[in-house]
């Protein structure tokens, strides 16, 4: 046999069948596991906003604030937000892209002067941009206490004693 005649032998070799049957229980094995990856994101998901929430209702307590704010979305920014001496609505600009960053930036703003109100120093805030849960952790469960005059979460039933009161 000559050289060539091993070479276009040898060539056969290398013609695999690539077909593949899809069947129908791939499909189904895909969603079982996508299913459960979807559980377990959601999960994971509602244990790190109680968390969070406990924490921050932690922080509005010696703030003055009442705690329930903490567990509710937006509301608990805009309340971070307002005790940090910064402008609530910048919590409900955040969900609008581009925007958001400048949104960030004034809630990093508003954890660097509650940090500042709680007997913090400045370089704290670095906690707050980078490891925010240990800032959070840090500040619920530390001892300090709050500088500065108490926020109070007003409501209208609230401010309508207040002003019956006064005009009495």
């Amino acid at each position: 046999m000559s050289v060539l005649a091993q070479l276009a032998q040898a060539s056969d070799y290398y013609n695999y069948d690539y077909s593949y049957s899809n069947s129908a229980t791939d499909g189904a094995v895909a969603v079982i596991f996508g299913g459960i990856a979807l559980v377990f994101v959601l999960f994971f998901a509602v244990i790190a906003y109680a968390v969070h929430a406990f924490l921050l209702g932690r922080i509005f307590k010696k703030a003055g604030v009442e705690q329930w704010i903490a567990w509710v979305p937006f509301y608990n920014t805009w309340k971070l937000l307002e005790i940090g001496g910064q402008p609530g609505f910048w919590a409900v600009l955040a969900i609008i892209p581009i925007v958001n960053i400048v949104s960030a930036v004034f809630v990093y703003i508003s954890m660097y002067h509650i940090g500042l109100k709680l007997q913090k120093e400045g370089w704290f805030i670095l906690i707050a941009i980078f490891l925010p849960l240990v800032w959070l952790i840090w500040l619920a469960f530390d001892d300090s206490k709050w500088q500065g005059a108490k926020v109070a979460a007003t409501t209208p039933k609230k401010e309508a004693a207040t002003t019956e009161k006064t005009k009495e």
